[in-house]
């Protein structure tokens, strides 16, 4: 079982380092608020990073795009776009700088409950990552789901209409 991690404030770098090299697609790194709870299954780590959220984000992001084998889609909660900044004050400086942060990668906007789903799926054969922040503003997580990076879809397409085509 995956032990929690919450010492030594600076290990979650050492940590995403180690662990990259050996994930791939259907893997998950969330860098999550600071109210993401501890989820209890056995494939998931949960670290308290103690670093502020963008700065987590911009690191995981380098580490994946540093990588040649993976990259990554980035799920954000549909939330995040209604929070008012009376509700959640700094919460429009955020979507601001979360915007340039992110840029033109791969991001889809669904609801909250539709990522936890997928992610639950995706825990019962994967490991998923869980980088917790310091930022108390609600719907802030950032998911990244890992995928090969050096294949794509239309790639996958054409080797399975060829597969297909062979079969007949």
């Amino acid at each position: 079982m995956i032990e929690d991690n919450v010492e030594g404030w600076d290990e979650w770098e050492s940590r995403l380092s180690r662990l990259l090299p050996l994930w791939g697609h259907r893997n998950w790194i969330v860098v999550a608020d600071a109210a993401y709870p501890a989820q209890s299954n056995p494939g998931i780590e949960t670290i308290a990073t103690g670093a502020e959220h963008l700065a987590v984000l911009q690191t995981t992001l380098d580490a994946i795009g540093n990588g040649k084998h993976v990259k990554a889609k980035i799920y954000l909660d549909a939330e995040l776009k209604l929070v008012s900044e009376q509700d959640a004050p700094g919460v429009t400086i955020y979507r601001q700088k979360l915007i340039r942060l992110i840029g033109g990668r791969d991001t889809e906007m669904i609801c909250h409950d539709e990522i936890i789903a997928k992610l639950d799926e995706s825990g019962k054969l994967f490991r998923i990552l869980i980088l917790k922040s310091t930022l108390a503003i609600p719907y802030t997580s950032v998911f990244l789901e890992l995928d090969c990076g050096y294949w794509n879809p239309d790639a996958e397409e054409r080797l399975r209409r060829s597969m297909a085509r062979r079969n007949r």
